[in-house]
């Protein structure tokens, strides 16, 4: 669903083939892994001990003289393959996913419209034709169709009218055959000496049924090499994110030491003579107006220069500053998605830690109120996720405590819920607490 809202303008009425959408919708769902894997380990994790609580097994367990650590162990064996798993999965499998989705995502943005002739409109989806109708019927019929013919005329158009006629493709489907019935044909041949003459020879035939072909190699989808994205920080592994990340320093640092000594030498002193003259000068005292330390012949002059000193620190400013926000956005991008690799491993630990404890407290299995609570978490480790990425991409927060943020905050609560479930707490009790306020109403009627 999310994938049908963020790109359903990019893809109707083109014509796609059903596989082409299913390959894209293939390559997302691998994106959506980082947020489906999170949600699914909390989730089962609740579910899972729940349901071990709704039917007194953990009673049994720990009857037994088994630990509830001890009784995790097994599943704590099978989270840490699974968080293994993920960061080898996002190390070496989304970067190839991001790849192919936003090459052929690329693809299909940039194939033509599915050719859908409206009335009233000039049609120029086809190269080197323009097409226009009168009236189109639900069958696909038209009526007062123009067609301006541009191919291999010299910019002289042939043109071509017909009262009414229909659209089809050929048997190979490589062509787009138009039944023209009951027009005329208008062209105009252009000078056989290429010297203008206003005189020139008008060509009209009348036809009672044609049958114009147009290529329909212009609606192909054309495959974009994949190579011309491999640069971008969301299809690199650790290994590409730290060498693309140390040549965007090498080119800020390059681009500073050059802002640096554009702007000292506006503001050097006159050094001329330095080094070539032991004449030592008393230095002078400036005050507030330092117009008046200068002799009056030279003070437009000056007041001149100083304006030309301060528009070419300007404009090498104006220059020099877009760049260096950019690449400084793209240092803080790769570092943000560097630290992705590994929270994406570890949510699936934190979120274990959450659920499992959760679930052993509530007491209830199935997809009642786990669902509730497993969402909620979620939505609470997605939301300051979400909140600190986005203040670490904007240079608010350094990108390693922004992208840790949540596991550092969270981690606390997974602790104490481990330690709730482990002493038995009726943290989730309905009764412990109707309980509870029926002690406290009582000692207050006292």
């Amino acid at each position: 669903m999310f994938f049908l809202f963020k790109y359903v303008d990019d893809l109707i009425g083109k014509g796609f083939e059903w596989y082409t959408i299913l390959e894209l919708m293939y390559y997302q769902s691998m994106v959506q892994i980082s947020m489906a894997l999170p949600l699914s380990v909390l989730l089962s994790s609740i579910m899972t001990f729940g349901t071990l609580g709704e039917n007194y097994e953990l009673v049994a367990i720990k009857s037994a003289g088994i630990s509830l650590q001890k009784a995790m162990r097994p599943l704590m064996v099978l989270i840490l393959l699974l968080t293994v798993s993920s960061f080898l999965f996002s190390n070496f499998i989304l970067p190839k996913a991001n790849l192919k989705f936003y090459s052929l995502m690329y693809d299909m943005r940039n194939k033509k419209l599915a050719f859908l002739i409206k009335p009233g409109v000039f049609n120029n989806s086809i190269p080197d034709y323009s097409i226009r109708v009168d009236r189109k019927d639900e069958s696909g019929k038209m009526n007062g169709i123009m067609i301006y013919d541009h191919k291999g005329t010299n910019g002289i158009p042939k043109v071509i009218m017909a009262k009414e006629g229909e659209m089809v493709k050929s048997s190979d489907g490589k062509f787009l055959v138009f039944n023209l019935k009951n027009g005329v044909t208008y062209e105009e041949q252009a000078s056989s000496t290429g010297i203008y003459n206003p005189r020139q020879v008008m060509l009209r035939s009348r036809f009672k049924e044609t049958k114009p072909k147009f290529d329909m190699k212009s609606f192909d989808l054309s495959k974009t090499d994949q190579n011309a994205f491999g640069n971008s920080t969301v299809m690199l592994n650790l290994k590409g994110i730290v060498k693309k990340r140390d040549s965007l320093q090498k080119q800020m640092d390059t681009l500073n030491r050059n802002m640096a000594r554009t702007l000292s030498n506006n503001f050097k002193q006159s050094n001329i003579a330095l080094g070539y003259t032991k004449v030592k000068v008393p230095r002078k005292a400036i005050g507030n107006n330092i117009l008046k330390g200068i002799p009056n012949g030279f003070r437009l002059q000056s007041i001149q220069n100083a304006a030309n000193t301060v528009s070419v620190i300007t404009q090498s400013l104006t220059n020099g500053v877009p760049r260096q926000e950019d690449l400084s956005g793209e240092i803080i991008f790769t570092s943000v998605e560097y630290q992705r690799k590994f929270t994406l491993a570890a949510s699936c630990i934190l979120l274990f830690f959450i659920g499992a404890p959760l679930g052993a407290i509530i007491r209830k299995g199935g997809m009642g109120l786990p669902v509730v609570i497993a969402i909620v978490f979620f939505l609470v480790y997605h939301i300051i996720t979400t909140v600190a990425e986005k203040s670490a991409r904007e240079g608010s927060i350094n990108p390693i405590f922004g992208m840790w943020i949540a596991f550092i905050l969270l981690t606390p609560l997974a602790v104490f819920l481990t330690y709730k479930a482990t002493v038995d707490s009726a943290l989730f009790d309905v009764n412990y607490y109707k309980q509870f306020f029926i002690k406290l109403l009582r000692i207050k009627q006292r």
